[in-house]
């Protein structure tokens, strides 16, 4: 209790209860909109983390010691294979090859500039876009003409038209679909773009909100021997994800046929960590988007994260093991290992956010709906929790039921 809330308690118990009993009772009674549909999409050409490793020792390396370093990073990233743009088409994934950045020159060589790599991500960010989108559509059962509002995330590009412009004429949607950006705000705005969807559900119920989350990250490979530059290099992938959203009522109203269980949008919650903006940060800088990523985050999670997830499940009337499945973004190995340590889930449980991990990297936003996509197919028990991580610190949460 502040010492805001404490005066004024002393001062008016009684009134304040009263108000705070009138206001309940007059709350409207939300349903809670559903998650029609969750498309992925992610660039065709994939590279394995060993192949990965070479490339990064070709463009960077000048020395064993730093050869020796990107391959121990690597290999202990808890990544397998990713996908990137900048790749060009190949046999497998073990003889990758690309030529959009070129081996360093000299200790100020940087790399291509942000503008070129801007102009790469114009050109392939609708593509992803819309074919995750087109899924999505598709699986939801709407047609495309029916979507009334768009709601787009990405943090590793910028233009104008954007991707969210495009997807307009890619989908067929409506000229007079309303259209929301969640820019810049990193891994966790995949979550900060369902809490505008179930917003707009609440509010409109004939709303049907498109979700699209993109990300290029391969394009802001940093010519650096950084060790915390190095693990970031070695996570980050590309993909994207998109859903479709409406109210419950718009099933029967909309005479679809959609016939798969319901999963809920019912809560969302926030939390900025004191003291911490130093210890994760994604600015842009001359030559690409630079991320910094402190040792120091996992144990900050590990100590923070349950406490906080106890108190908001608790509102809910729930604890930790009534949560059927867990959907928790996999800012890397150890973040997943700080997560797991904190909430104290198996194995089992931490299974299908190794699993994205694994297969797919890191690719910011879209991340967790790949993983939640993934519990979707494995049918996975509700109620479910998604959990995301970005600069603030900022933990994200959203409870599907």
């Amino acid at each position: 209790m502040t010492p805001l809330t404490v005066t004024n308690s002393r001062l008016l118990p009684a009134r304040r209860n009263g108000y705070r009993s009138a206001l309940r009772d007059a709350e409207p009674k939300h349903v809670n909109p559903i998650i029609r549909a969750i498309g992925v999409a992610v660039p065709d050409e994939s590279v394995s983390q060993h192949r990965a490793a070479d490339i990064a020792t070709e463009l960077i390396a000048s020395s064993e010691r730093q050869q020796r370093a990107i391959a121990t990073l690597y290999r202990r990233s808890g990544v397998e294979t990713r996908r990137c743009t900048v790749l060009e088409p190949q046999r497998d994934a073990e003889h990758a090859e690309q030529s959009f950045f070129e081996p360093r020159r000299s200790a100020s060589d940087g790399g291509p500039s942000t503008a070129e790599r801007m102009v790469r991500y114009e050109q392939s960010a609708g593509r992803l876009a819309a074919a995750a989108s087109a899924r999505a559509v598709n699986e939801s059962g709407l047609l495309p003409e029916r979507i009334t509002h768009l709601v787009t995330a990405t943090c590793t590009g910028f233009s104008a038209p954007g991707f969210d412009l495009g997807l307009i004429d890619a989908l067929s949607l409506s000229r007079g679909v309303q259209r929301t950006q969640v820019g810049f705000m990193g891994c966790h705005a995949g979550l900060n773009a369902l809490r505008v969807a179930q917003a707009y559900c609440r509010a409109d119920a004939n709303a049907r909100v498109l979700v699209c989350a993109t990300e290029l990250c391969s394009l802001h490979f940093q010519y650096s021997d950084d060790p915390q530059t190095i693990v970031s290099n070695a996570l980050f992938a590309d993909g994207a994800a998109a859903a479709v959203i409406a109210p419950d009522r718009s099933r029967a109203a909309s005479g679809d046929g959609c016939d798969r269980p319901d999963w809920r949008l019912a809560d969302h919650a926030s939390l900025v960590l004191p003291d911490s903006a130093d210890l994760m940060s994604w600015r842009i800088g001359d030559n690409g988007f630079a991320m910094t990523l402190s040792p120091r985050l996992p144990d900050l999670i590990a100590e923070e994260l349950a406490p906080w997830v106890d108190g908001w499940l608790a509102n809910h009337g729930l604890r930790r093991s009534d949560v059927g499945s867990w959907a928790i973004h996999p800012g890397g190995r150890r973040i997943l290992a700080a997560a797991a340590a904190s909430l104290e889930l198996t194995a089992d449980q931490m299974a299908p956010s190794e699993q994205v991990l694994r297969e797919y990297g890191n690719m910011s936003s879209p991340t967790v709906l790949f993983i939640l996509r993934e519990l979707q197919q494995r049918r996975a028990q509700l109620p479910a929790v998604m959990l995301a991580f970005g600069p603030g610190i900022t933990i994200e949460a959203a409870l599907i039921t």
